[in-house]
């Protein structure tokens, strides 16, 4: 009997927040990667399985490529480049609204260095009237020669089904890697951290948030009280950003544990007594210790 099934890895890149995180959870179905409005959000390249009939599509969400700047930056661009090579597809995300610039021209030079198909895949069309995104589609098909060139808003779900018919035929004959309800290989601690780490991303503005980390440090099950039990870390490089995170007496750190439990409450499916420390780890993104312990490595 011959093995008609396909299986594959396609890897979503592009800029700093124009959305791949988005579009990973929207094809999904289910919240896996954090968002935010700030740029460079996602730190790790998170894999996302989605099954379709006969198959298996294997999405990697990667950092957003950027110039680096210290050791954290150059290690989430490296992420991000890693992960277009070996996989049978490249996703290149930009947005609607904004022309191409030197950020899409460089990641089209890297692109062009490999050698999987590229797939252009134009987010946010709510935002640009129909003569705009022709124009743009036109500008990056004088760059690029792209597979496909699919327009979406990964926020409405517009196109989304659309981009996923189109992909199919990049897929390979392969074996399925992981069981139908498996969403993510990530395990659910990096996760309950991840959205932790969201709510700082969210609430607290200037540059603290992109020298915050956070780590699990317990993770209690107690299914006959249908609880979970958990302990994180929150890891700042100055004594000042801890008193912002903590806020005015606690009611800052209180508030991100409550949005930050009713969010994993609802991935990981029961209740959970969430409680959260902050410690000052001096400068700890420049730290190759740190940042081994933090994993990121």
């Amino acid at each position: 009997m011959v093995n008609d099934f396909k299986s594959g890895f396609i890897a979503i890149v592009g800029r700093p927040n124009v959305g791949k995180s988005t579009l990973l959870n929207r094809i999904l179905g289910q919240k896996i990667a954090i968002t935010s409005n700030k740029p460079q959000t996602t730190r790790n390249r998170i894999l996302g399985i989605h099954n379709f009939e006969g198959g298996q599509a294997l999405f990697v969400d990667t950092p957003g490529i950027h110039k680096p700047q210290g050791k954290l930056n150059r290690y989430m661009v490296d992420q991000a480049i890693s992960a277009c090579s070996d996989v049978d597809l490249v996703l290149f995300l930009v947005e609607a609204n904004d022309q191409p610039g030197g950020g899409d021209e460089y990641i089209l030079r890297l692109l062009e260095k490999g050698n999987a198909p590229v797939c252009l895949v134009i987010n946010k069309i709510d935002m640009v009237e129909p003569p705009s995104l022709l124009a743009l589609i036109d500008a990056y098909s004088q760059r690029f020669q792209f597979k496909e060139v699919v327009p979406i808003c990964a926020e409405k779900g517009d196109g989304v089904p659309q981009l996923l018919k189109a992909i199919e035929p990049y897929i390979p004959a392969g074996p399925q890697y992981y069981p139908e309800d498996m969403l993510t290989d990530q395990p659910e601690r990096f996760i309950v951290a991840e959205m932790v780490r969201e709510k700082v991303m969210r609430r607290i503005s200037e540059e603290i948030p992109y020298g915050v980390a956070v780590r699990v440090e317990t993770f209690e099950e107690k299914p006959e009280k249908n609880l979970v039990v958990i302990q994180a870390t929150i890891h700042v490089e100055r004594d000042s950003h801890k008193k912002i995170i903590v806020g005015k007496q606690g009611q800052m750190i209180r508030t991100l544990g409550k949005e930050a439990r009713i969010e994993i409450e609802r991935f990981l499916g029961t209740r959970v007594f969430l409680e959260l420390f902050v410690r000052v780890d001096k400068d700890w993104s420049q730290s190759e210790r740190m940042l081994r312990e933090l994993g990121y490595e």
